[in-house]
Order: C-alpha cells, then sequence, then structure tokens
C-alpha cells in the first residue's frame, strides 16, 4: 500500500512509482466521497497539463469522479491551473482537480484541489479529503467506459483555455501591449502556458513552446538557473524589453529585464501594488508570505495599504484572500494574485499586467524599478537551500530556537520573528531566514540586503556559523 499525503500544494509522487492508474483512481474515489458527503448534484471540473500521461490521469480522475456520483466538467486539451480555477467558479462547480506536479522535475505528475471560489482548497478540507482514501484501489477503471459516461452526460467536455482567453482580453488593454512599441519575450518551459500566449501575441519572441513532456530534462520551475536559454536570447537580442517565463502549470512566473537580469518575486509584487494603486485606483488588503521582502510593508505604508503576513505557502495567503477586500496575495517562490482575478497564482496574468504597466506608463521595467526605489530604497534577495543530513537540520533548527544566537553572518542581531522558522533580523530592511524543509532533508535559507553580493557573502558567512 502506497501511503498517500497532500503537501503544501496537492499530492505529487514520481510517475510509474507511486504515481499510477491506480493510486489516481484512490485519490479520486476519495474526492468523490467527500464531495457526495458535502454536496447535493456535486459537479467537478478536471483537467491537466502538458505532463506525461495527463490526459490518461484526468480520464481516470474523471471516470472514478462520474461512476460515484459526481457530475464531471472535463478539460478537451491541456491548461493551465488558472484555468482550472476560472472554470470552476464560471461553471459553479463545488471542487477543481488539476493533474500536475506544477515545477517539479519530469518525473513528478500530481493531483491539486481547487475550490468553488477558484482558489486552492482549504487545508482542512484537504485534509479531510486525505483522510478517506482508500488503502488500496478496488474500482476497475478500464471497466468504466468514458465514451457510455459522456453519452450519459455524465461526463461533458469544456474548454477552460477559451473561456481564459476570453477573460484576459476583457480584463487586459491588449492593444496598448501590442502597440506601445517594446519588444516582449515568453518562456513556457514546455508548460501548460504556451498556447494561451501564441494566441494572444503571435508575433513576441518564443521559446519552449512545443510538446515536450520531459521538459527537456530541467523542472519547468521559472528561477534564474533553469532559464539559461531566455537569458542568452535576451542579451543576445539586445532588442528585448521584458521576458516573462512561466512554469509547468503556469501559476508561476519569472521576470528578466532588458539586460537579462532576473526580477524577483518581491519586485514584481513592490510594482503590482504601486501599478494597482496608483495607476489603477484600485485599493485592499495586501497579504504575503512570510520570506517576502521588508520593502512591502514599506511601499504599503507609503501607500495607505494594510498588509498582511502569512505562514509560507499559497494556501496560508488564499485564506485571506477568499475573504474578499484584496489588492494582491503574493509569496517569494513567484505566485501572485491580484483584485479583478480568480483567488489564485497565476503566472500569466501578472506577466501581462507588468506589461500593461510598462506600456501604459511608456517607462522600461527598470524605470520603473527605480521608481519603486524611490519609495522603498534598493535592495536584492537570496536563496540558498542546503541539502544535509537530517540531524544537522535539526542541530540547526534547535540552535535558532535557543535563542542563544546574537550575530548571524557577521551582522548584530537585533529581533527574531518565528512565524514560520526563522528570520533574523539586522536592522529594519535586513534580514536572514532560515526555514526546514517539511518533505526533504533541506534547509532553506534566504537573505535580503542592500545588494546581491552582499546578501550571498551573508549567507555563506551564516552557513559556516550554523554547520561548524
Amino acid at each position: 500500500m502506497t501511503q498517500i499525503k497532500f503537501g503544501t500544494d496537492g499530492w505529487r509522487a514520481i510517475i510509474a512509482k507511486e504515481y499510477t492508474v491506480d493510486n489516481v483512481a484512490r485519490v479520486a474515489l476519495a474526492t468523490a466521497n467527500w464531495m457526495n458527503k458535502k454536496f447535493d448534484q456535486p459537479v467537478a471540473v478536471v483537467g491537466f497539463d502538458c505532463r506525461f500521461g495527463g490526459r490518461m490521469f484526468a480520464e481516470t480522475t474523471a471516470k472514478v469522479l462520474a461512476n460515484s456520483g459526481v457530475k464531471v466538467l472535463l478539460a478537451n486539451e491541456f491548461c493551465s491551473t488558472p484555468m482550472v480555477s476560472l472554470a470552476a467558479v464560471r461553471l459553479k462547480a463545488q471542487v477543481g482537480v488539476v493533474i500536475t506536479a506544477s515545477h517539479n522535475p519530469p518525473e513528478y505528475n500530481g493531483f491539486k484541489l481547487k475550490a468553488a471560489y477558484g482558489g486552492p482548497m482549504l487545508t482542512a478540507e484537504v485534509d479531510e479529503v486525505e483522510a478517506i482514501i482508500p488503502g488500496e484501489n478496488e474500482i476497475d477503471v478500464d471497466a468504466i467506459k468514458l465514451s457510455e459516461l459522456i453519452s450519459d452526460k455524465k461526463v461533458e467536455y469544456i474548454d477552460a483555455h477559451a473561456m481564459y482567453v476570453d477573460h484576459v482580453k476583457a480584463s487586459f488593454d491588449l492593444d496598448a501591449i501590442k502597440n506601445c512599441g517594446l519588444s516582449f519575450a515568453y518562456d513556457a518551459m514546455y508548460g501548460a502556458g504556451r498556447r494561451v500566449m501564441r494566441e494572444l501575441f503571435p508575433d513576441i519572441t518564443f521559446l519552449h513552446t512545443d510538446d515536450n513532456p520531459g521538459f527537456e530534462g530541467t523542472a519547468p520551475e521559472p528561477i534564474l538557473r533553469n532559464l539559461k536559454e531566455l537569458t542568452d536570447t535576451i542579451q543576445i537580442s539586445e532588442d528585448i524589453d521584458c521576458a516573462i517565463a512561466t512554469d509547468g502549470d503556469a501559476d508561476r512566473i519569472g521576470m528578466f529585464d532588458s539586460k537579462g537580469n532576473f526580477v524577483d518575486a518581491h519586485h514584481i509584487i513592490l510594482l503590482l501594488i504601486k501599478y494597482l494603486k496608483e495607476e489603477k485606483g484600485m485599493d485592499g488588503k495586501v497579504i504575503t508570505a512570510f520570506s517576502c521582502s521588508a520593502k512591502i510593508e514599506k511601499l504599503c505604508k507609503h501607500l495607505g495599504l494594510e498588509q498582511i503576513t502569512t505562514k509560507i505557502g499559497f494556501k496560508y495567503v488564499c485564506e485571506y484572500l477568499i475573504e474578499g477586500g484584496f489588492l494582491l496575495g503574493g509569496e517569494e517562490s513567484g505566485g501572485m494574485a491580484i483584485q479583478g482575478h480568480i483567488p489564485e497564482r497565476d503566472g500569466i496574468w501578472i506577466g501581462l499586467t507588468i506589461w500593461e504597466y510598462m506600456a501604459k506608463s511608456g517607462k522600461t521595467l527598470e524605470e520603473l524599478i527605480q521608481d519603486v526605489y524611490e519609495i522603498t530604497g534598493p535592495f536584492a534577495f537570496e536563496r540558498i537551500d542546503l541539502h544535509l543530513e537530517e540531524s544537522q537540520k535539526l542541530k540547526v533548527m534547535a540552535d535558532c530556537a535557543s535563542g542563544s544566537i546574537k550575530s548571524l553572518g557577521g551582522r548584530q542581531v537585533v529581533r527574531v520573528d518565528d512565524t514560520d522558522g526563522f528570520k533574523f533580523f539586522f536592522n529594519d530592511d535586513e534580514w536572514l531566514m532560515i526555514r526546514p524543509s517539511g518533505t526533504e532533508p533541506v534547509l532553506r535559507t534566504y537573505c535580503e540586503s542592500s545588494s546581491s553580493e552582499e546578501a550571498i557573502k551573508t549567507l555563506k558567512s551564516a552557513h559556516e556559523q550554523l554547520l561548524k
């Protein structure tokens, strides 16, 4: 028996090892049983991204759900996670299921659960589903005929892609972006954003938009080390003003300026806040995860916006978003949601918002960042993950919890915040954070400082201190 556990964003496992048709059927049956208990005439949207076996696993899910009394609206082609979440809202489904492992390496696939409001299902509800996953699969999936379920209207195909495209066209000034005289590029990382961007902007520069379920052997996570080809393309062309990349299911974003410099999530969040508040006249709460820049609170105070910090994981951010009245929700790993859309991370939506900001302001990305710096001051953020033995990881965390660390990385510690891990502040703007991974022997270390060089220097010095 394989024990199936949902992590911070769904269940993920290695294809053909733990991620099998039988195990997907087990999770689908638990989802169906939970829905039947909670709702009269339950309806679920089911979608899949570009990973290996996506359609097969989505059809397995659809068959088990429909066979158990849940009406299924099944995506007719691969789609992004935000497309499934939007479809759940528009089609009044109580649950969305996405067959995706998001940014994980290509050998993985996964199972994400979305709620009727178009964002991650609440942790307590995911726990309820997980608790009733049967120990083994007793359903003969092959004996359930999808064609018969379609004939009986228990399963219906939907075009989640077209629904999303229409929503984008109604929400953005696409003509302004296309006619602003700026040059853009998009790297799909072989993921689910590739079709929508080709349809919306056929004339921009594209990378990795063909079909490649193995992602050329690289995890489709839009971080600097995975985007060398995009960086090189920008630097060689000298004619690209801004580039974006999205992950496997297109809910996370990476961004580059015209010089090929990576623009991290902290800077993107600051740009979004400034644009939405100052240029679009929007108001609302700003909800950001614990690992985000201290500059966000500074900008929010300047603009008269309330800022709330949550534990790390977009599901914690979403708990605030679904209360309404939010301007933005975001996390350090490239996932953001903004007012006017669903309470869901959406890399394409965020990228288009920045492109619209550039088009409407007539400014380059670098100039817009300088405008932010006029308020917050310049800063840089770096993160280094340490692969350690579990005993080493536990020792470091025990040292952090002891309260004995008065200086770290050669810097005096003025205060410590232990909301989620340990954040050692050197002043109001600069800090070093240590947080263990809950699923692997990895210690995540983060630093915000005046420059990238200073942040890396502080991190490496702290590593020497903590691991001696």
